[in-house]
């Protein structure tokens, strides 16, 4: 590998992290189309890459933020283990079903599930323009 890659993967790296521990974000929006579009991987490739980026660091410091503020508490500690487990069983679902599935297909799936949610939050966010919901 060289600096050049290197450099590029520690870019993205940053990005998603920076996005994640922001606004929540990181590994699909962030790191799938970086790897596809920068990289060249293919799109099951830059899948299952960002996949196993995850596993490990997956928000460790952005959730100590958030607890040490005091907007995760001890119940909510609870659904993040429900959603853990059932994302684990999606997560594994969804790579079978992904991966029988054309790369181009995919890629259509997810910009246009991206564009939705996109056009969702901006319309949310407009709808309390100038509101202060602190």
């Amino acid at each position: 590998m060289g600096i050049s890659t290197m450099l590029l993967l520690i870019c993205i790296g940053v990005s998603a992290g920076l996005l994640s521990g922001f606004i929540g974000v990181g590994g699909g929006i962030v790191i799938v189309p970086a790897l596809v579009f920068i990289m060249g991987f293919t799109q099951h490739e830059a899948q299952g890459l960002s996949i196993a980026t995850m596993l490990p660091p997956i928000g460790i410091m952005a959730f100590y933020s958030y607890w040490q503020h005091g907007t995760i508490t001890k119940n909510s500690i609870g659904y993040a283990a429900i959603i853990a487990v059932a994302f684990v069983i999606g997560g594994f679902i969804g790579s079978k079903v992904a991966l029988k599935i054309s790369p181009n297909l995919i890629r259509l799936i997810f910009g246009t599930f991206m564009l939705f949610v996109a056009f969702k939050m901006i319309a949310s966010g407009m709808a309390f323009f100038g509101e202060n919901d602190d």
